[in-house]
Order: C-alpha cells, then structure tokens, then sequence
C-alpha cells in the first residue's frame, strides 16, 4: 500500500481543521447554488462587480449591458451600496429560442464595504455599459495618522 501525500497538508496538521475548512467550502458552494449569489454575503449573479480603493474613495465599476442608465437605482446606506434595476425584454415575440442567458427581469446587489461612504458626494458615469461609481470615504471613517509626542 502506498502512502500519498497531500500538498499543503503537514505531518502537524489538524484533521479537524481540514474538515471544517472542507465544511465551510461545501457550505459556501451549496450556499450559492441555492440562492444564485457568488458566495459573498449580499454579492449576486448580476450585474458583474468591481470595487477598488484608495485613501480617500472606493471605486466600482458594475457592467449593466442593455440597460438604460434611467432604469438604474443607487442607494448608500451607511456602508451599504445598492445596486438595483430592471432590463426589458429585447422586444421580440412569437419566436422559439435556441439558446436565452439574457434574461429581462429585475436586479437588485447591495454590498457591504470596509467603510461608510459619504453618500451626499457619490458620482455616478455611465458609458458603453459600465456604471462607474466614485463613493467617498466619509470623513469620520477615514484613518487617520496618529502622531506619537515623546519626551
């Protein structure tokens, strides 16, 4: 009988650990299968999402293609972005589809950021089916740099 090693598995290792490493990945997989999100807390399907930050904003950048930018809903609660809308269906009738991924129907995707965002100064752009949101950092959840005195 040979004896197989694991890759990243040690002599030390805790099997326990492996199985409820192995518990929470099955978890997060039936978990989205179920409720059609990618496994993060409040991130769905659609529309496809991108945040990016620096000092002083987040960035997102979500790809609605389609989409009319008046059928589009922004809301920031706190540190809560919400996504929300509708796409219409392309307008044909009385045809028998061979293959159908664009479906028309409402969306809705809030996520949570690492910060509250200043909400009075969100910017909003949208360009060849790309939302692209500036959301400002407030002030008070900035970081901020402490200066140490000494003697």
């Amino acid at each position: 009988m040979a004896v197989i090693r694991y890759p990243g598995l040690s002599y030390f290792s805790n099997p326990f650990e492996e199985l409820a490493r192995m518990q929470r990945q099955m978890d997060r997989l039936f978990g989205s299968l179920m409720s059609g999100t990618s496994g993060a807390t409040g991130s769905g399907v659609f529309p496809a999402l991108n945040i990016d930050e620096d000092a002083d904003n987040f960035y997102a950048r979500a790809e609605l293609p389609g989409i009319k930018p008046e059928d589009i809903e922004i809301s920031v609660v706190g540190n809560t972005l919400t996504l929300s809308g509708e796409r219409k269906a392309d307008g044909v009738e009385n045809v028998s589809y061979h293959r159908r991924e664009r479906m028309p129907g409402c969306f809705r995707k809030a996520v949570t950021l690492p910060h509250e965002i200043n909400g009075e100064a969100v910017r909003a752009e949208f360009a060849n089916g790309v939302l692209r949101l500036v959301l400002p950092k407030a002030e008070h959840a900035k970081p901020r740099k402490i200066a140490v005195k000494s003697e």
